[in-house]
C-alpha cells in the first residue's frame, strides 16, 4: 500500500493466477489532481488480462511510467505510448514486473521522486560484491592476514663463553603491529637451543591436530664444534659457518610466525618478547635421550604404517600423498645438483683469484712495458671478474640451494602431518576391532545366559561407541585441517619459489653485465698496444 496525501494507490499481486491487478481509487483524488501535484501528464492505463495465458499488459500512455521505478531491471524498457488490444498486428508491449523471482516489485519505488516507501534497499551493487566477493576475500584475509604483518630479523650472532661450555647467541628483532604482542618491535637474545626448544614445544601441541609445523634448522657437530674451540682472532675461518646458521634461524622463525595458528601462541610471543634468558631447553643435544626416543618412535610409526595399511577412500589424500613423495625425490635430486654448482663456481672463483695473482707476478717480469701494462691489466680484470664468480657463488647457495633445503624440511612436516592422519585412522579402526569383540563376547554371554556378563558387555561397548564416535570425529577433523594446511603450503611454496627465482635471476643478470662491463673497458686496451 502506498500512502500519499495526494491519494492512495492500491497495487494487488494474484501469485495462484499469475495475474496483475492495479486499481486507482477515484473517491480519493483523481488523476488530473495527482498529475498537477507531480508535474507530470496524467497516464492513461490500459489493462488487458489474458486469463487463458496468464499475461498481465500494462500500457502507459506516456513516456514517463509512475511504476518505473518498481520495476528490478537496471535499464526497464520503455512502454508502448498507444493503446494495443489483442485484435491489432502490432506486438503488446508487456511490462517487465517479475511476479516469481521477486516478491517485493515495488521495493526500489523510493528512488522516484514524489513516491515513498519506508526502509532502505540494497543496490544491485552491493548486492553482488556481497554475493561474488565475500568468500574470496574472506580467503584472502585467511591465507594474508589482512593488513596484518610480523617480520622477524635474526642479526649480530656473537659468541658467548670460552671452550666447550661456550655457545653462539643472536639478537632477535621483531617489528609488528598484531594485537597480541606487548610491544611493537621487542628485541631479546637467544641461543640456538632456544629456537630448537621453541619448536619442540609447537610439534608437540599441533602436530596432533594435523598442522604443518616448519623445520628447525639441523645441529652440525662438527662445525659447532670448531666454532667453540676457536679464538676470536681465528673466528674468520668460521664465519661462513655461522651466517649459513643466521639465515636458516631468520627463515624457520619468520616461516612458524607466519603460521596463522602458530603465531598466536604463547610460547612463540614469549619467545620473542621476553627480555631474558629463557629457561634452558633440555634434551635438545644431538645425541639427547629425547632425540635417541625420537629416532625410535619414527622407527616405530615407519613399522606400524607398513603393518597396518590405510585403505585410502579420500582421492584427494591418495593423488596429494603420492605428488609429495615425486616432489620430495625431485627436491633432493635438485639439491645436489644446486650444491655442485655452488662448490663448481667458488672453484672457479679461486682459480680465477690465482690466475689473477700470476698474471700480476708475470706482468712485473716483463721488459716490455706496453705488455707488462697490458697484462697487468689484465690480471686487474681478472681480479674483477672472481669477485663476480664470487657473488655468484654465494647467490647460488644462499637463493636456490637454502630454498631447496628448506623445503625438502618443509616436505617432511607435511609428511608428518599426513602420517598423524593415519594415525588417526588406525585409532579409529582400533577402537571399532575392539567393539566388534565385545559384540561377539555379548552374543556368546546371552547364549550362555550369563546375565551378570551380559550388563557388563553393555556398559563397555556403550562406552566404546562413545569412544568410536570421538575417533571417527577426530579423523575427519585431522582431514579436514591436513587439507587446509597443504594448500597454504602449496600457495606459499609457488609463491617462494616464484620471488626467489626471479630474483636469482636479476642477480645473474647484473652479473653477466658486469662481466661484459669488465671485459669491454679492456679490450680497447689491448687493441691500442703497438707491438
Amino acid at each position: 500500500n502506498l500512502d500519499d496525501d495526494l491519494g492512495v494507490s492500491k497495487v494487488n499481486l494474484d501469485d495462484s493466477l499469475g495475474v496483475s491487478k492495479v486499481n486507482l481509487n477515484d473517491a480519493a483524488a483523481n488523476p488530473q489532481e495527482i498529475s498537477k501535484e507531480l508535474a507530470i501528464a496524467p497516464p492513461e492505463v490500459n489493462v488487458n488480462l489474458d486469463d487463458d495465458l496468464g499475461v498481465s499488459e500494462v500500457n502507459l500512455d506516456d513516456d514517463d511510467d509512475i511504476f518505473k521505478s518498481a520495476r528490478v531491471e537496471p535499464e526497464p524498457a520503455k512502454a508502448s505510448t498507444n493503446s494495443v488490444s489483442r485484435g491489432t498486428s502490432e506486438e503488446p508491449a508487456e511490462t517487465d514486473i517479475p511476479l516469481e523471482d521477486d516478491e517485493h516489485p515495488f521495493k526500489d519505488a523510493h528512488l522516484k521522486p514524489g513516491l515513498q516507501l519506508s526502509g532502505p534497499s540494497p543496490t544491485p551493487a552491493t548486492i553482488q560484491q556481497t554475493l561474488t566477493s565475500f568468500h574470496e576475500e574472506e580467503a584472502k584475509r585467511e591465507m594474508e592476514g589482512g593488513d596484518e604483518f610480523i617480520e622477524i630479523k635474526v642479526t649480530s650472532p656473537h659468541k658467548v663463553g670460552e671452550g666447550m661450555s661456550s655457545y653462539m647467541a643472536y639478537k632477535v628483532t621483531t617489528n609488528t603491529n598484531l594485537s597480541y604482542f606487548k610491544k611493537s618491535k621487542p628485541e631479546v637474545n637467544r641461543r640456538f637451543s632456544d629456537f630448537l626448544g621453541l619448536r619442540d614445544k609447537l610439534t608437540e601441541k599441533y602436530l596432533q591436530n594435523g598442522r604443518i609445523i616448519p623445520p628447525a634448522p639441523e645441529k652440525s657437530v662438527v662445525s659447532m664444534t670448531k666454532v667453540k674451540m676457536s679464538k676470536e682472532d681465528d673466528t674468520s675461518s668460521q664465519s661462513e659457518f655461522v651466517e649459513k646458521r643466521r639465515a636458516a634461524l631468520e627463515r624457520y622463525i619468520n616461516r612458524t610466525a607466519r603460521h596463522p595458528s602458530l603465531r598466536v601462541d604463547p610460547d612463540l610471543r614469549e619467545f620473542l618478547e621476553l627480555d631474558a634468558e629463557l629457561p634452558k631447553a633440555n634434551q635438545t643435544a644431538a645425541l639427547s635421550g629425547k632425540n635417541v626416543m625420537k629416532l625410535f618412535s619414527k622407527v616405530g610409526d615407519r613399522v606400524s604404517l607398513y603393518t597396518t595399511k590405510m585403505e585410502e577412500t579420500d582421492q584427494w589424500f591418495e593423488e596429494n600423498t603420492v605428488m609429495i613423495d615425486n616432489l620430495d625425490l625431485q627436491l633432493r635430486k635438485l639439491l645436489v645438483a644446486t650444491e655442485s654448482l655452488t662448490d663448481y663456481r667458488k672453484a672457479l672463483s679461486g682459480h680465477t683469484y690465482s690466475l689473477s695473482k700470476s698474471l700480476g707476478m708475470l706482468g712485473s717480469a716483463e721488459d716490455n712495458s706496453k705488455l707488462a701494462t697490458v697484462i697487468s691489466q689484465l690480471a686487474e680484470v681478472e681480479e674483477k671478474v672472481e669477485k663476480v664468480h664470487e657473488q655468484q657463488a654465494k647467490d647460488d647457495f644462499y637463493l636456490l640451494s637454502e630454498l631447496i633445503h628448506d623445503y625438502i624440511g618443509l616436505v617432511g612436516s607435511v609428511k608428518d602431518a599426513f602420517n598423524e592422519r593415519v594415525k588417526a585412522w588406525q585409532a579409529w579402526q582400533s577402537v571399532q576391532r575392539d567393539l566388534n569383540k565385545r559384540r561377539e563376547n555379548k552374543v556368546k554371554a546371552e547364549l550362555a545366559s550369563k546375565q551378570d556378563r551380559v550388563n557388563q558387555l553393555r556398559q563397555e561397548i556403550a562406552e566404546n561407541e562413545r569412544q568410536l564416535d570421538m575417533a571417527q570425529e577426530n579423523f575427519e577433523k585431522i582431514s579436514r585441517i591436513v587439507k587446509k594446511e597443504f594448500e597454504a603450503f602449496d600457495v606459499k611454496k609457488c609463491k617462494d619459489f616464484k620471488n626467489t627465482i626471479t630474483e636469482y635471476l636479476e642477480n645473474m643478470l647484473k652479473s653477466q653485465e658486469s662481466l661484459v662491463t669488465h671485459w669491454e673497458r679492456f679490450l680497447p686496451e689491448i687493441k691500442q698496444m703497438q707491438p
